[in-house]
């Protein structure tokens, strides 16, 4: 399970990977170069667009186009045409952008914020949007990190990175309200946990800024099940394809040694 190089830009923060099942493509981005990335896997072309402020995630439409949250707010994007046009905005404050986000199976849009351009305490929130309609259903986050449904739905998982902890909030489908249960999962090495995946047996792959690695976890115990090693200190997130195989992103470091972050990394776990 060595991680092969697929993408390097020199990113100062790739990150954001969501794979997109139906189409077998991947996207990804460069939150600061406020740059999205298109990757079809199976004829390696790459694809990017640039929008006009920090972009953090992507939430999938259909085949190569996406809505992308921004700090200056949420754009359609059409990879057939290299078009993107605003589609809305949330009221969130000037000192925040948008970071990670998912989507639930009746359309909202969950997406946290954090301080930018610099991080500050507490500032943050996730927010729920539907339908023209939004709310806050996290409060008082600093830098509002992963996001994982349990397979039931029943459960959210959320990371707020500097507390070093993956919290379990009770999810209401119905509604999209939410209530802190627990902490499912503390880390206590030198990672710090950043964007996360779920598995299909409900195992959390969390991404370690600071650690190197991503890391398997099982949420209902807290017991750590795997580590796999990047050649590169800050991972940032994950995501799996269609056949289980993982994306990693990763970012740039202040060391003069670390050659590879900022590089997009695929590990096979499955042969296909």
């Amino acid at each position: 399970m060595i991680p092969t190089l697929i993408f390097h830009s020199n990113s100062e923060l790739l990150e954001g990977p969501v794979f997109d099942k139906v189409n077998n493509c991947l996207y990804f981005v460069s939150i600061l170069d406020y740059l999205i990335y298109f990757y079809d896997p199976t004829t390696k072309e790459i694809l990017s667009l640039k929008l006009d402020s920090p972009v953090s995630c992507i939430f999938i439409l259909e085949r190569k186009k996406i809505l992308a949250a921004s700090k200056n707010g949420f754009f359609e994007v059409d990879f057939n045409t290299l078009q993107k046009q605003f589609v809305f905005q949330i009221d969130i404050d000037n000192s925040v952008r948008y970071n990670d986000g998912i989507k639930d199976p009746l359309g909202r849009y969950i997406i946290g914020t954090m301080g930018f351009p610099e991080i500050k305490k507490n500032i943050g929130k996730v927010f729920s949007y539907h339908e023209g309609q939004f709310k806050t259903i996290i409060d008082r986050t600093t830098i509002s990190n992963g996001l994982a449904f349990s397979l039931d739905y029943k459960s959210l998982y959320f990371i707020d990175t500097p507390t070093k902890k993956v919290a379990r909030y009770s999810y209401d489908l119905s509604t999209g309200d939410v209530e802190f249960e627990f902490n499912v999962i503390e880390f206590k090495g030198e990672g710090s946990p950043d964007g996360m995946c779920i598995d299909n047996e409900g195992m959390l792959w969390i991404a370690e800024w600071g650690g190197g690695c991503v890391s398997q976890w099982n949420p209902l115990t807290g017991f750590k099940l795997n580590e796999l090693k990047l050649p590169c200190s800050n991972v940032t997130s994950c995501c799996f394809d269609n056949h289980s195989n993982l994306y990693i992103t990763t970012a740039k470091s202040e060391s003069k040694k670390d050659w590879h972050g900022g590089g997009l990394f695929y590990i096979e776990l499955n042969k296909i």
